[in-house]
């Protein structure tokens, strides 16, 4: 399982495109009016991987999933990058009371890297599948680093090997300047609400395909990804 998975996410690697390294893309195109932008672009892009179905894992089920999102930058003059990217792995499996389960994600790429996880709740009510959860990521790179927090709410419905999703969430994030002379300390923080649409395929058992769309208004997003899911 971990060759399948290590695959994959090399496959996802192989599929971004070229683009500067995000810290010294950072410093070479730092302004202070852009940091807002830059920190709601980054809450986006980590706030995308809270779900990819409205269905939770049951126990003892396991769920391990390697996804690739990108985020639309909402201020080109901050960066020279149209679009932020960042491959994520992440892994849930289901606590034994009251439907709740235990996620962990991250990411290592482009000169940006982050940790996180949190809380998940699922239920099914008559053809309808339920799902919230709450999260916190500490991300980090040379020129900054910031934390993210969200909180996301999906419903999907099971038709035939395809389960379609619409997906609500908050995140708030605050960016901290760091190593850049005078601009050290320089900070920002806001909150920002997204909207989410996919459908998960599950063309045999125990694997899945997913694509989403995403949307705040400040930017809009995708995600793609694998998940083998007992």
């Amino acid at each position: 399982m971990k060759k399948l998975l290590l695959g994959i996410l090399t496959v996802l690697l192989f599929a971004l495109p070229a683009s500067a390294d995000m810290n010294d893309d950072f410093r070479d195109h730092f302004n202070v009016n852009g940091l807002a932008a830059y920190n709601r672009d980054l809450a986006t892009l980590l706030g995308q991987a809270d779900f990819h179905t409205g269905k939770g894992v049951t126990f003892p089920g396991f769920d391990i999933t390697a996804t690739l999102t990108s985020v639309k930058t909402s201020d080109d003059s901050f960066t020279s990058q149209s679009y932020f990217y960042a491959p994520f792995i992440t892994a849930e499996t289901e606590l034994p009371i009251f439907n709740l389960g235990v996620a962990l994600r991250g990411t290592a790429y482009d000169g940006f890297s982050s940790i996180g996880g949190g809380i998940k709740w699922h239920e099914s009510v008559a053809i309808i599948n339920l799902a919230a959860g709450i999260y916190y990521d500490h991300y980090n790179a040379d020129y900054y680093n910031g934390n993210h927090y969200s909180a996301s709410a999906s419903a999907s419905t099971n038709l035939l090997i395809f389960t379609p999703y619409i997906g609500i969430g908050y995140d708030s994030s605050d960016i901290t300047v760091k190593d850049m002379g005078a601009n050290s300390g320089k900070k920002s923080s806001d909150d920002i609400v997204r909207y989410s649409a996919g459908v998960n395929i599950h063309p045999i058992p125990f694997l899945y395909l997913y694509g989403a769309y995403t949307y705040s208004k400040y930017n809009h997003g995708f995600q793609g990804g694998f998940g083998l899911s007992f």
